[in-house]
């Protein structure tokens, strides 16, 4: 079965999933680092290199090739998903946020194979560590709108634009709100 056919297969049926729904059907589509070799280039001077694999209205899906370059820190916009490490090893800091600002709670590194929730409105960073590159599968639901990039150095965060990832954006086209925290 081709890649696209078996996204669709696994990912139509959901309508409004619950986390739980989406984890079982990330599982359920079986990929392995082969199967997404294709798609994967060089993050070039970004964290990370991103591949839309699949949206629809109530999901999407990407494949995520990283740098050594940490991301910053980011929530997800108004949506949930799942992060399935498909190679190498991720360094996951989640952070509280109180009065706007973004406050480390704890680091966790997650290895081949596992998977770890991202809550709607939850915060996290993620580098790679080890010597092996790191390749990450997300599945979101909704589709990722009003993604909110922290930059704690200059205490302030930014909306960006659906085709920025979790940086500082270089662009004023990605920048759709700048916020100064308190």
């Amino acid at each position: 079965m081709e890649l696209l056919d078996r996204f669709k297969n696994n990912l139509d049926s959901l309508k409004s999933p619950s986390a739980e729904e989406l984890r079982k059907a990330l599982a359920s589509l079986d990929i392995k680092l082969e199967d997404l070799l294709a798609y994967l280039q060089p993050a070039d001077g970004k964290p990370y290199y991103r591949k839309l694999l699949y949206q629809n209205d109530e999901v999407e899906l990407l494949v995520m090739n990283w740098s050594d370059i940490e991301c910053a820190p980011h929530d997800h916009g108004n949506s949930k998903g799942w992060i399935q490490v498909l190679n190498g090893d991720s360094e996951n800091t989640v952070f509280e946020v109180k009065e706007g600002v973004p406050n480390e709670l704890f680091t966790e590194v997650k290895s081949k194979g596992f998977f770890f929730f991202a809550p709607q409105n939850g915060v996290h960073k993620m580098k790679s560590t080890g010597r092996e590159n790191l390749v990450t599968l997300h599945l979101y639901s909704p589709p990722i709108t009003g993604m909110k990039v922290y930059d704690l150095q200059k205490c302030a965060a930014c909306i960006v634009s659906e085709d920025c990832g979790a940086w500082w954006p270089e662009g004023l086209r990605q920048k759709v709100k700048e916020i100064q925290l308190k």
